[in-house]
């Protein structure tokens, strides 16, 4: 958090005024994005003007600024130490990669079987690990910085090489081995490659070298007390900023289709309870540390909301129902996980207890 990574999770009296009312904060901007995007004429428009890489030039702004501040206050130097945590390293591989699309076909099949445009969004949603907010959800949470760098790393090297052809299998070949109705999709592995080199590689390698020159000139100490303190709340200054444009840009759809909205967030909120819970209990099974399940769990049940949207838009059309499935992801998510915030920090305490025994 901005103000006290090392404080008991009881102790709210100690947070920030913007960490404390942070729900009041994201449900404000989420409502105004939304009576934006749907009372202000040509905003939509506007937002949509330039894009970077597909994505409208205010979210891509955000979302580097967002992701700055956290990966300013990783601790390079001890990234060892998570590369050497076999467990850790095959526990996220098997729940993003395994789990997480294998159980995001089976909702979206369960639950949206006569809506086949809204299903295959959610297919292409579980598909995109998420690189961007999970860093943001897992400092909220005081997870391990370091683990959240590393595992996002490997999520991004494991998208380029392999979003295509699990697209290929979940919505080509398994429907067609199970007698069901199956879909093409095209992609381009470079055009992922490109998103993941500029909303990951960016802000890491700018947070990289501001701690690199940053202790160089004036040591850690006043790099982690003096520095990072007075850049901490951009981080969420950008979230919010780039919720109120993600929601602007579709709050139109959203407003005009409630029902459509609500059986997507069907499957949706089974998936981050499912993912979340069970990532959870994996890692305090496998004896991992407070930080390290935190991390586990909030890397697992994000989504890369963004790539999804990009890849239903120029798969199938801006106003697609692909495209909206994907919209409508971070309307659930953004709210569901702040929750899983404050439950982790609640459960921190279990940890606690345990470890003094």
């Amino acid at each position: 958090m901005t103000t006290t990574d090392n404080a008991p999770a009881g102790l709210v009296g100690r947070l920030s005024t913007l960490d404390r009312f942070l729900p009041v904060w994201i449900g404000a901007a989420m409502a105004a994005g939304l009576v934006a995007g749907r009372l202000v004429p040509g905003l939509g428009t506007a937002l949509n003007a330039v894009t970077v890489d597909g994505i409208s030039l205010p979210i891509a702004v955000g979302l580097l600024v967002m992701m700055y501040p956290v990966l300013a206050k990783v601790r390079y130097d001890e990234l060892g130490s998570v590369t050497r945590d076999r467990r850790l390293l095959w526990s996220s591989l098997l729940l993003n990669w395994i789990i997480g699309p294998a159980l995001m076909f089976a909702l979206a099949w369960l639950l949206l079987p006569d809506l086949p445009e809204y299903r295959t969004g959610l297919i292409i949603v579980g598909l995109a690990r998420c690189i961007a907010m999970v860093i943001i959800w897992n400092d909220l949470a005081c997870g391990d910085r370091e683990a959240a760098a590393v595992l996002v790393a490997v999520n991004s090297v494991f998208q380029v090489v392999a979003f295509g052809l699990l697209g290929w299998f979940y919505l080509a070949l398994l429907p067609g081995w199970l007698g069901l109705e199956t879909t093409d999709l095209a992609v381009s592995g470079w055009e992922i490659a490109k998103s993941v080199l500029i909303f990951l590689g960016v802000p890491l390698v700018a947070g990289f070298l501001t701690r690199r020159l940053g202790e160089r000139a004036k040591g850690r100490g006043w790099y982690e007390t003096r520095f990072l303190p007075r850049i901490g709340p951009i981080a969420l200054y950008g979230l919010l900023f780039t919720i109120v444009i993600l929601f602007a840009l579709q709050g139109d759809q959203i407003i005009a289709r409630p029902l459509d909205v609500a059986r997507i967030a069907l499957p949706l909120l089974g998936y981050f309870a499912v993912m979340w819970a069970g990532s959870y209990a994996l890692g305090k099974g496998l004896g991992l540390s407070y930080e390290r399940t935190t991390t586990l769990a909030f890397t697992a049940a994000g989504n890369n909301f963004e790539l999804a949207i990009a890849v239903a838009i120029a798969t199938f059309g801006a106003t697609s129902g692909q495209a909206l499935a994907g919209v409508v992801g971070p309307l659930i998510e953004v709210p569901v996980l702040v929750g899983l915030v404050y439950v982790s920090l609640a459960l921190r305490r279990r940890f606690t207890v345990e470890a003094t025994r």
